[in-house]
């Protein structure tokens, strides 16, 4: 399947890009479509394009180039993301409520798909602001990357509370009502209401296809 990736590379360095593409190379893209735009870091105003899936299993299939390094191994990749993440932790102990600082750090480790430590921060920066939307979608996606559909389920419908109509978070409350939880009918039930409330919502297509396989049809 595919995933939507909407953080800004404005402000990476050659690390944290190191980080991201080895990331992408070494594990895929799992658990379905799904998006994530937290508006409290830099972002692109709209979704970038859809990023094919990788097969886990490819990087062991293919040997690496002479030419070039091979890719990091797990631990290698956690360490350059921590090394990344190092300055903006040290940045949080004399500003331990920028909720800017604090969502960074999530998108940081949310894109080297170390979800548990995403997961810690986006919950400090929505104890300080517990109504933005963006980040508590954030959450939610995180635990389900995390395997807890019913956490990312609750986050979800409480981003909704605050903003009922929001695409973002009722195109991944279907997904993992579908996945997830296997029921259909309330993913169905999310999608249309995604559509009926954003007309022009850009990827009405695919959110179409999906309801008809949700559908069986």
């Amino acid at each position: 399947m595919t995933e939507f990736k909407t953080t800004s590379t404005d402000t990476w360095t050659p690390t944290h890009a190191f980080a991201l593409a080895a990331v992408s190379l070494l594990f895929g893209i799992c658990g379905g479509w799904m998006i994530r735009r937290a508006t409290a870091s830099p972002a692109p105003s709209a979704p970038q394009a859809v990023e094919a899936q990788v097969p886990a299993a490819a990087s062991s299939s293919v040997p690496p180039s002479p030419l070039g390094p091979s890719l990091p191994s797990p631990a290698e990749l956690k360490k350059a993301v921590d090394s990344e993440a190092a300055p903006l932790i040290e940045k949080l102990k004399s500003a331990p409520t920028d909720t800017a600082l604090l969502t960074q750090l999530g998108n940081l480790y949310y894109d080297a798909k170390q979800y548990p430590q995403a997961i810690d921060y986006y919950e400090r920066s929505l104890k300080l602001q517990p109504a933005d939307t963006s980040v508590r979608t954030d959450l939610g996606t995180a635990y389900w990357y995390n395997g807890d559909a019913d956490a990312a389920i609750a986050q979800f419908n409480r981003a909704l509370s605050y903003d009922p109509t929001k695409a973002d978070t009722l195109f991944n409350l279907g997904i993992v009502e579908w996945q997830g939880k296997k029921n259909g009918k309330d993913a169905v039930a999310a999608w249309q209401k995604l559509l009926e409330a954003n007309p022009a919502y850009s990827n009405r297509e695919q959110v179409q296809q999906l309801i008809a396989q949700a559908q069986g049809k």
